[in-house]
């Protein structure tokens, strides 16, 4: 191939490239799946807390409180630490 062919395909491949690029940018955002709590007596009365929690960067000694509490349920365990 010659050298001019090689830099018509790069050419061509970098089109692709931006044309992928604009048309990703230009797409709506997907909306996050919808979360539903669990209901009956499989809802999990910490969920809300867990939740929450989850998006906490600083201590907070609710979420500690919340996330002792589900290990303890999680691992069986029938007394606190």
């Amino acid at each position: 191939m010659s050298r001019t062919g090689k830099i018509v395909v790069i050419a061509i491949l970098a089109g692709l490239l931006i044309a992928v690029a604009i048309v990703a940018a230009l797409m709506p955002p997907r909306e996050p799946p919808v979360r539903l709590a669990p209901t009956g007596h499989y809802a999990d009365p910490l969920a809300g807390d867990l939740e929450r929690c989850r998006t906490v960067t600083m201590p907070d000694a609710g979420c500690e409180a919340a996330w002792d509490a589900h290990r303890r349920r999680f691992l069986g365990e029938r007394t606190p630490r």
